[in-house]
């Protein structure tokens, strides 16, 4: 069941409220899972049954994604203040420390999250902010083209599109090795949510200089590519391992740049890995 969670942060105009949505299932230590720009809590669906086991699972939509609003003025989608403001949802739900999994810019809030001590350990699945100056306007590019296309297209053709392979290939193949495999109620679900996410332009623009240089020492740390990643590619991975000497470098073979729907098994068990 989804909640909303609110809380008091400062900014440069004085003290702002900001909400956070979330489900919560499972048992264990608490292991918090960030998904990237565009997207929603639910592109964790296909792995949260596998870890609720063993993790307290936290599911949550980044401010300005999925249920959760839009920051309030003051506030930035920048990595310095959006980092700190995850870390004050942990503590507004009573969680310290949790383990951290993220994918693309959720794998980029995840190491600073590690960086700045507010994780027990970080799993980065295709983190962002391993590019190259021509890499990330090839990505930004290619995300604002999925988002021109979700905000052009009629209702009723994402409804017919999600209801076969072919049609699921169009609407996500982008982000999926194996789109075909996604439900078509969630390749429906998802586009609207990149339709209609209120950070997403902010977001990119504040990602524009962002490059992640700094170690994270002193936990564990695993950064896994997919094999098949379209967005941000595979050698990406080589410098994030250069940057962190200490993290392991998983391949996930098969797997798109979001890969929890093509491999939930294995990208589940890289979680539990780590977080062990």
């Amino acid at each position: 069941m989804t909640t909303t969670v609110s809380f008091t942060v400062e900014s440069p105009r004085g003290p702002r409220t900001v909400s956070v949505a979330y489900e919560r299932s499972g048992s264990g230590e608490p292991l918090l899972l960030l998904h990237g720009i565009g997207h929603h809590r639910q592109a964790w669906d296909p792995v949260v049954p596998v870890l609720m086991p063993e993790r307290d699972v936290i599911a949550v939509d980044l401010p300005g994604f999925g249920a959760s609003p839009g920051l309030p003025e003051g506030l930035a989608y920048d990595l310095p203040t959006v980092a700190p403001l995850l870390g004050a949802f942990c503590a507004a739900i009573g969680v310290d420390r949790p383990h951290v999994a993220g994918n693309s810019l959720g794998g980029l809030l995840a190491l600073e999250l590690g960086r700045q001590q507010l994780a027990r350990s970080v799993t980065a699945l295709s983190p962002a902010g391993f590019w190259t100056d021509s890499e990330r306007r090839y990505a930004f590019g290619t995300l604002r083209a999925m988002r021109l296309a979700a905000e052009s297209m009629p209702l009723p053709l994402i409804e017919r599109l999600s209801r076969t392979a072919a049609g699921r290939t169009v609407l996500t193949s982008t982000i999926y090795a194996r789109p075909g495999r996604r439900s078509p109620d969630a390749a429906r679900a998802e586009t609207l949510a990149l339709r209609h996410a209120a950070g997403f332009h902010l977001t990119l623009a504040a990602g524009r200089d962002v490059r992640f240089t700094d170690d994270v020492p002193g936990l564990p740390v695993t950064i896994a590519w997919g094999g098949r990643d379209r967005l941000l590619l595979r050698r990406q991975g080589v410098r994030a391992k250069q940057t962190l000497p200490g993290a392991r470098l998983v391949r996930l073979p098969a797997c798109g740049h979001v890969p929890m729907n093509d491999d939930p098994a294995l990208v589940a068990r890289v979680i539990l890995d780590t977080s062990r």
